[in-house]
Order: structure tokens, then C-alpha cells, then sequence
């Protein structure tokens, strides 16, 4: 098991105290919040491509990189990164040939039936007010998704003015960055 062998590795890492180069405090050095997605070309590429190190930035992942919510827990983190962490700056950070980019809700849910999640669960979760049809939709035009969550965190209503909040669009294989709007 992949699992296993991860936390034999972690086991390894902390007797060795390969954890010393890294010591760092919660507050960016930074004071940037960097909102991106979870694509795993992503995971060094970025950093590398934006000569980020361990400490600079709060780093907030998930699928596709964008906020569908304005109380959804990327939001809640933002917040958290603005008023606790110092952090006066975001990157909203979208990237060419996302998995989320015409992402199907149908399909997903077709996926998740053959994973065994029953009728009677997702007929529940739509009973419940769950628009699952939304939630599961991934977006057309990445351009635009990077847009319309730049757009949610310079408006939201707890979100401080003087933040200054970019989009841009990074290329999943050279890790160049094109600002957007």
C-alpha cells in the first residue's frame, strides 16, 4: 500500500530531522495567499516557477482553483490568511488543461454510482436542498472561472478593501504565469 510506504517515509524523515530546513512560523513572510488548484503538475511546478519557499505564502488548494461559494471553506481560509495571518495580498492562480475545465455532473454521478454510492444517497442529498447538479459542474472557460472568483474576493463583504486581489492563468508544463484582466 502506497499509504504504508508514506508513513514508513515520515517515520524516516523525523529521526533524521528532515524537518529542520523547513522551520518556519504560521505567518506568511510573504503576506500573500496564493488560491490555486490541486492538479498534481502543480505541486512543485508553482513554487519553483514563482521562486517560492517554505514560509512565504498561504497556499489554498482545491479542485480547479476557484471559490463556487462566497461561504465556502477556500472563503473561510482567505479570511483567516487576511485578519489572523497578515496576509495583505492573493494570486488566484488557474492553470492550462485543468481536469475541472468541462468537468460533467452527470458523469460524476454516473462514476459515483459505479464506486457503490447508492440512489437513495444522492436522491437524499437533492431532497436536502443540495443542488448536486451545480456542486458536481466543473466550468467552460478557465479565463473566466480565474475572473469570477477575482471578482467574489474583491466583493465580498468581509473581505478588506485594501487587499489587492489578481488573477492569473499558469501554464501546467512551463509554469509561465499571464495575468488575466
Amino acid at each position: 500500500m502506497i499509504i504504508e510506504e508514506i508513513l514508513r517515509h515520515n517515520r524516516e524523515f523525523v529521526a533524521q530531522k528532515g524537518y529542520e530546513k523547513f522551520a518556519t512560523s504560521k505567518y506568511p513572510d510573504k503576506k500573500i495567499a496564493i488560491v490555486t488548484c490541486m492538479d498534481t503538475r502543480l505541486v512543485e511546478l508553482l513554487p519553483a516557477a514563482l521562486g517560492l519557499r517554505n514560509g512565504d505564502v498561504k497556499i489554498i488548494k482545491n479542485a480547479g482553483g476557484t471559490i463556487t461559494n462566497p461561504f465556502d471553506s477556500t472563503m473561510r481560509s482567505l479570511l483567516v490568511a487576511v485578519y489572523e495571518l497578515g496576509v495583505n495580498e492573493i494570486m488566484v492562480i488557474g492553470h492550462t488543461g485543468c481536469g475541472v475545465q468541462g468537468m460533467n455532473a452527470e458523469e460524476m454521478l454516473h462514476l459515483m454510482r459505479e464506486r457503490g454510492v447508492s440512489e437513495e444517497h444522492v436522491s437524499l442529498m437533492r431532497h436536502c436542498g443540495i443542488d448536486l447538479d451545480g456542486w458536481l459542474h466543473g466550468f467552460e472557460e478557465t479565463e473566466a472561472a480565474v475572473a469570477e472568483t477575482v471578482d467574489l474576493i474583491r466583493n465580498h463583504p468581509l473581505m478588506a478593501h485594501d487587499v489587492k486581489v489578481g488573477g492569473y492563468i499558469m501554464d501546467s508544463f512551463t509554469g509561465e504565469l499571464r495575468l488575466i484582466g
